[in-house]
């Protein structure tokens, strides 16, 4: 994976950043559209200024590869102490850089990178991008996810279709609401950022 496909990629989310301002949301809790399917389940510890548990539903039943590739970061401990590297208000809060995202590093390349392990291709659904799902990050290419991905703080239905669905928070979007926002000049770009502290899979 080259840094040049990640940097294209935050290029693209740009655009996604100013349609996403239109989406401001002042609802609490998860949106009416996410359901629990039964697992299995993403467990994040949050420290920062955010802190607490968000527990996300796999949807290994509509994107089997990319459920597997989020466990198989987990389980290795690979997520444990990475950023969230951009935060965008009314709209996303991405995550997942396993290579440059590591808190306590230099985290200035935070968002172009991804695993050792291969990109993934598409597995595009006609899942929506409501208010708490996750979806896989990637560059300009549909085939690119990786290890990224982003919790989604309000609808976005401009993504659906063309971003991997992977899951939905099905608790703790109180703690999604307090990540720390990153700067809107940069691209929710964040400069002290709260970070994935340990992540776990529970079956």
């Amino acid at each position: 994976m080259s840094r040049d496909s990640w940097i294209a990629g935050g290029l693209f989310a740009l655009g996604f950043a100013i349609l996403g301002a239109s989406y401001l949301s002042g609802t609490n809790g998860v949106s009416a559209q996410v359901q629990d399917t039964g697992g299995p389940y993403l467990v994040i510890e949050v420290a920062g200024e955010a802190a607490g548990e968000i527990v996300i539903d796999l949807r290994d039943d509509v994107a089997p590869q990319h459920a597997e590739r989020l466990i198989a970061l987990a389980e290795a401990g690979d997520y444990d102490g990475v950023v969230f590297h951009r935060v965008i208000e009314g709209f996303m809060a991405q995550t997942g850089d396993v290579r440059h995202g590591l808190h306590g590093q230099d985290i200035s390349r935070a968002g172009t990178g991804g695993s050792d392990m291969p990109n993934l291709p598409a597995e595009f659904s006609q899942l929506p991008f409501d208010r708490g799902v996750v979806g896989m990050a990637r560059s300009q290419d549909p085939n690119s996810a990786n290890s990224q991905f982003f919790i989604m703080f309000a609808p976005a239905s401009h993504l659906d279709g063309q971003y991997t669905v992977v899951g939905s928070v099905v608790s703790g979007m109180e703690v999604v609401d307090a990540i720390t926002r990153g700067d809107p000049a940069r691209n929710g770009l964040v400069a002290e950022p709260d970070r994935m502290e340990r992540v776990t899979v529970r079956r």
